[in-house]
């Protein structure tokens, strides 16, 4: 049945009185819990173009309830939208664990990491990245990834991802390369990990340049982790390489990560926790 706009207008203008209401003193509805006007009245000009003297009117009450569902309702699109960064973000599950909370507090760059995640619209505006560098298990990954996930949680797209992946999925759509790079440099913040770890052919160090350098025209930041030292960087070996470390360093601040081998130490761990459950089965 359609609804006629005489009853549209009634739906509007009236309000449902709960037991506990009551009428004051002025005529309009109260509400019985918080004791504010569930109606107003019409301005004279409003009220003879409804026919109505009065409108619902929001007490106390019902304001509450409707910030608490607002609250509710945002709360669950904001976590389904971090979702779905992260998703898309991460090439691995399990970076969405590397984040400034889970950190064990023992690696001596995690205040620079945190300060680009906490300072990300001057790093964006001035188009400032960070090379993380030094030596395996230092927590460069770990690092990046924490960025990547404060950022996310601020519902800011970020790439994580390696040059390997990036090669095979250029190899695997030639003709679409440039679409993939371009929506590469779309991300507000990418990141790179473990460069230089990629296969060093001459058709391989054409992409890397390509793609580090169709990011750098974006003007938009990057962010790499590299086992390569600065020393390394600073002194390619040849003009292929040349352009590329030129690049990097241009655009990524360097950041020498200095802390222990954690790798070794989870290793290390884990070899102690084995000996105690051996020790336990022999009693």
């Amino acid at each position: 049945m359609n609804t006629t706009f005489p009853e549209m207008l009634d739906k509007m203008t009236a309000t449902t009185p709960d037991p506990e209401d009551y009428t004051g003193e002025d005529g309009l509805l109260y509400c019985g819990k918080c004791r504010k006007p569930k109606e107003a009245y019409f301005a004279p000009d409003k009220a003879a173009i409804f026919g109505r003297d009065r409108h619902p009117a929001e007490c106390d009450c019902q304001r509450v309830a409707r910030e608490e569902r607002e609250a509710a309702e945002e709360r669950r699109r904001h976590l389904d939208t971090v979702e779905e960064l992260k998703r898309r973000g991460f090439i691995d599950p399990t970076m969405r664990e590397w984040t400034f909370e889970n950190d064990n507090g023992e690696n001596p760059q995690t205040g620079t990491a945190r300060f680009y995640a906490e300072h990300w619209d001057t790093m964006k505006d001035e188009n400032i990245g960070y090379l993380f560098w030094g030596t395996v298990g230092t927590g460069k990954s770990y690092l990046a990834g924490c960025i990547a996930n404060a950022l996310m949680e601020k519902e800011i797209p970020v790439h994580m991802t390696n040059f390997a992946l990036i090669l095979n999925n250029l190899a695997a759509s030639f003709e679409n390369r440039n679409e993939y790079i371009s929506r590469l440099c779309r991300y507000p913040l990418l990141i790179i990990d473990d460069f230089g770890m990629e296969r060093g052919t001459e058709y391989g160090l054409e992409q890397v340049f390509n793609v580090i350098d169709s990011r750098y025209r974006s003007r938009r930041p990057l962010i790499v982790t590299t086992n390569l030292t600065l020393q390394e960087l600073q002194n390619p070996p040849d003009t292929a390489h040349s352009r590329i470390y030129d690049r990097l360093i241009e655009m990524c601040v360097p950041v020498c990560c200095t802390g222990s081998n954690f790798r070794r130490k989870a290793a290390q761990s884990k070899l102690e926790k084995l000996k105690m459950i051996m020790k336990g089965a022999e009693k």
